[in-house]
């Protein structure tokens, strides 16, 4: 059977909370949360998945909306929507291509997803486009990570092991990725597997090859300055401090002119 041209579908969207767990003390939340409050809403969440950020956003009355290229982390995502009594507004689309009927004094790209966008001009047209979709004014933030790590180790590992609630079945998930350094992408591979009183009825692999890009900090505000944000602003991981060259995880954040 062939894959989706998306990359989080079947047991990755199924166990993609449930391994996360819970979120609501991550960094990245009152991140995102101050510069919106700065910027100013309507706000966008691209690779809103499952509705991480968007969900509690929307719980605090925000105006957000939501866009994901993946249809069934959308359908979890209505499915949670649904439970919390929200109905939110959310689009199917990828970056490059996207065309929204509202404009936005914030667009927000959370957890790396940029770093989906694998060839320099997919990247282009990418924040183009989220350039267009922003109003005068308003501003894009977007993480960026790096990939390679001294001591990188393209084994299998466990990076996942669950009970599910519905059923108590045990979810375990085995990755493993290398990273070509010349080309800065990253090949990764994931195994799920399903296991019910000690039978496993569920295994399933997903393979990307490549999946991921590694951004240097020149590179992202190439892209910012190309495409002609101004007040670009590097932070270290997703706080206000001033990047370092040193930083596993950074920030971008530019204004669209007014």
């Amino acid at each position: 059977m062939t894959e989706p041209d998306y990359e989080y579908h079947g047991m990755m969207a199924q166990t993609w909370d449930l391994f996360r767990g819970d979120t609501s003390t991550w960094e990245d939340r009152p991140f995102y949360l101050e510069i919106i409050h700065e910027s100013g809403e309507p706000t966008l969440d691209v690779g809103c998945g499952t509705g991480r950020l968007l969900l509690d956003y929307l719980s605090q009355g925000m105006d957000v909306d939501g866009v994901d290229n993946s249809p069934e982390m959308l359908d979890l995502c209505r499915q949670k929507a649904a439970a919390l009594g929200i109905i939110p507004t959310i689009y199917e689309s990828n970056m490059e291509t996207m065309s929204l009927t509202r404009h936005y004094r914030t667009i927000i790209v959370p957890s790396s997803s940029f770093q989906l966008v694998l060839e320099s001009k997919q990247a282009e047209k990418a924040i183009s486009n989220l350039f267009a979709h922003l109003l005068p004014g308003g501003v894009l933030v977007m993480p960026f990570m790096k990939l390679w790590k001294k001591g990188f180790k393209s084994s299998w590992r466990l990076t996942g092991e669950k009970v599910r609630p519905d059923d108590g079945a045990v979810m375990k998930r085995w990755s493993r990725n290398r990273y070509d350094r010349e080309t800065q992408l990253e090949h990764t591979e994931d195994r799920y597997e399903v296991i019910r009183e000690g039978v496993t009825i569920i295994n399933e692999t997903h393979a990307r090859s490549p999946a991921t890009r590694e951004y240097s900090q020149q590179q992202v505000l190439d892209l910012y300055t190309t495409v002609g944000f101004m007040d670009i602003c590097l932070y270290k991981g997703v706080t206000r401090l001033p990047a370092t060259a040193e930083d596993e995880i950074f920030s971008v954040i530019g204004r669209r002119p007014y």
